[in-house]
């Protein structure tokens, strides 16, 4: 089942990292409109992006394991439900309440985070599920160009539906959820084979064991991916103001000017996932190239951030590097172990990534009002994260899934079938959601668990 089946499965998968983006990325625009409407402080106005992020962050390890444990659509569906909810009490308290209505859009966004906690990392665990080898390199840089794509057009669509009015935005929601529900749900196949049986403790403990297996690749694997995007989203809170004080610019004009370096982040994850497919030792050299472009680009900012021109070239190569480093750990990540425990792993990668987002902003206010330094800590910081890729993500570590004891049965979605101790004949891959490739027969001088 190729072509048109495989094109509507990922047009269906990348509609839920798209929508995710929306969360907080389309509500900056209208930030200001809202904290005049509501008489709010920075501080309290700040609350309605951490009270997204942070559930969100906290409830991911959960949604994962539930999503191996029950299927992933089982939790991806009701946490777009609840995620359209959240955007509806937000949006009605807004509209009926009036300067009341505070409390009330904090809980909408709340329920929207912990909504979210189901949506993008449980899709690219079931991308993981579904595509094997170099499709499900290129599925993943597709599914990370949605992100970036998410991210491109929610200042610009914030900005244009604030014109309506502040809490239009929120009303937005569930409006784009329910086509990707249903599409999600009649389109994709997931196969039942990769549900895990066991109880919660034997669960976690053989999720440690992937760890301590593979713990220097995948720990440098989260913080590189958080990283990444902490920088990403520090440099357009401080873009962010630059653009306001500096060259006065809001709404549309002003959105568009953010979404500059996204749209180079999302055009080369979309690049980079759909060549490179399955070749290992590119990736790793593609994400310490593009972990070196960030700190390069930002030690730049460092010395010449007056700079019109020369800060846009700059911002720009920085999301290069974005867009070369996040496909390449999402199939490092996905591909880290079997697909019975890659939920929780995805989950948790996911949480790191929501982490990340979250302290950008923060971190580089509290620089803000020193420039310079803002930007060589920004650059110090994607060097380390550089030099641990280089040293630490390693070539043998992502040619196999790892395995717990208790798994005698081969994942079909790992990455190097040759890990077996009989010569089979391998057929090649043939998109089919519905049924994953069957196990290679075991001879009668295999022992179980071999």
């Amino acid at each position: 089942m190729q072509g048109k089946s495989s094109a509507a499965v990922l047009a269906a998968l990348s509609g839920v990292p798209f929508i995710m983006v929306l969360g907080n990325s389309m509500i900056i625009p209208v930030l200001p409109d809202i904290k005049g409407a509501l008489d709010l402080t920075d501080l309290n106005l700040s609350l309605i992006i951490t009270l997204f992020s942070v559930p969100a962050g906290l409830i991911i390890p959960l949604a994962g394991f539930l999503s191996d444990r029950f299927g992933r659509k089982v939790v991806i569906a009701p946490s777009l439900v609840l995620y359209g909810l959240g955007g509806i009490v937000a949006g009605l308290a807004g509209a009926w309440m009036g300067r009341e209505a505070y409390p009330v859009i904090l809980a909408g966004r709340v329920l929207q985070g912990i909504g979210a906690a189901g949506t993008a990392p449980i899709a690219m665990a079931l991308c993981g599920d579904l595509f094997t080898g170099k499709e499900r390199s290129k599925s993943l840089g597709i599914i990370e160009a949605a992100n970036g794509f998410g991210k491109v057009l929610s200042p610009v669509l914030g900005a244009a539906i604030g014109l309506i009015t502040w809490y239009a935005t929120f009303l937005l929601f569930p409006a784009i959820v329910i086509p990707i529900i249903i599409a999600l749900w009649f389109t994709v196949k997931e196969p039942e084979s990769n549900r895990t049986k066991q109880s919660v403790g034997e669960y976690l403990q053989s999720i440690k064991k992937i760890f301590e297996k593979k713990s220097a690749m995948l720990l440098t694997s989260f913080f590189a991916g958080m990283t990444a995007l902490l920088l990403l989203f520090g440099v357009l809170f401080f873009l962010s103001e630059h653009l306001e004080k500096r060259y006065h610019l809001e709404g549309i004009v002003k959105g568009l000017a953010l979404a500059i370096p996204v749209l180079f982040m999302s055009v080369t994850s979309f690049i980079t996932g759909t060549t490179v497919k399955k070749k290992l030792k590119i990736m790793k050299w593609l994400v310490v190239t593009g972990l070196t472009l960030i700190a390069a680009s930002l030690a730049v900012l460092g010395f010449f951030n007056r700079n019109t021109i020369l800060f846009f070239v700059a911002i720009s190569v920085a999301g290069v590097g974005t867009g070369l480093t996040l496909p390449c750990l999402n199939f490092i990540i996905t591909s880290s172990c079997q697909a019975q425990r890659r939920g929780l792993i995805t989950s948790l990668y996911g949480s790191v990534r929501f982490f990340g987002v979250a302290l950008g902003p923060p971190i580089f206010g509290l620089l803000m009002a020193q420039r310079s330094l803002m930007f060589w800590s920004a650059a110090a910081l994607a060097g380390v994260a550089a030099i641990l890729a280089l040293i630490l993500i390693r070539v043998k570590d992502m040619k196999k899934p790892a395995t717990t004891q208790d798994q005698s049965k081969p994942e079909s979605g790992g990455i190097n079938v040759e890990t077996f101790p009989v010569t089979v004949d391998v057929p090649a891959f043939v998109f089919s959601p519905a049924k994953k490739p069957a196990p290679p027969k075991k001879t009668g001088t295999d022992k179980e668990g071999s």
